[in-house]
């Protein structure tokens, strides 16, 4: 889990950028008041690193293979393991609009709670488990995997869940926050971090 920061944000988000940065700032996620999120503003400290960590993030939430409720059950699954809560808030939102309900996004984050998803969800759950942490897969798991998933969506499945375990450890180690008006972690766990 996280480790406590003497000061966050550890790196400031851009609140001026050059005109190259702002422009790809814009194209950019943004939240409600049309700011690009915190993540981009954070990143944007390192232009080369944001402009290609957009195109393989943008390839992940618009054109993958996996369905995207699939692709957010993962996506939070790793935020909570990760104890990332700019991942795990950002993602509540985009799985609620993903088809994810709110038991199971609160289900997510209560591990004793495993028993109560289908054998094709918990055998995604298992799999994000494994590649976090062992960076591989047993062959059940794969074989599993195998019997509703093509190759294509098993080899994109494996680099989701190593993206956003990446992702959450720049959000950890930077000290990027959430904005306030997003969630936390559910009431019916414990702050994994």
């Amino acid at each position: 889990m996280p480790y406590p920061h003497a000061d966050d944000p550890r790196v400031r988000p851009v609140e001026d950028p050059e005109p190259e940065v702002a422009e790809m700032l814009a194209k950019t996620m943004g939240d409600g008041r049309g700011q690009p999120l915190a993540i981009f503003r954070t990143m944007a400290r390192h232009p080369r690193l944001m402009k290609r960590f957009n195109v393989l993030g943008g390839f992940f939430l618009t054109r993958g293979e996996l369905p995207a409720r699939e692709r957010e059950l993962v996506v939070l699954h790793t935020a909570r393991r990760s104890g990332c809560l700019y991942e795990w808030a950002q993602h509540v939102i985009i799985g609620g609009r993903s088809g994810l309900t709110d038991d199971e996004i609160a289900r997510v984050a209560t591990p004793d709670r495993r028993g109560e998803w289908s054998p094709q969800d918990e055998v995604l759950l298992r799999a994000a488990d494994e590649v976090l942490a062992e960076a591989d897969l047993t062959d059940t798991t794969w074989a599993e995997l195998g019997a509703r998933w093509t190759d294509e969506q098993r080899i994109e499945l494996v680099m989701l869940v190593g993206f956003y375990r990446m992702t959450a450890g720049f959000l950890n180690a930077t000290g990027v926050e959430k904005d306030d008006d997003l969630p936390g972690w559910p009431e019916t766990t414990e702050d994994p971090s």
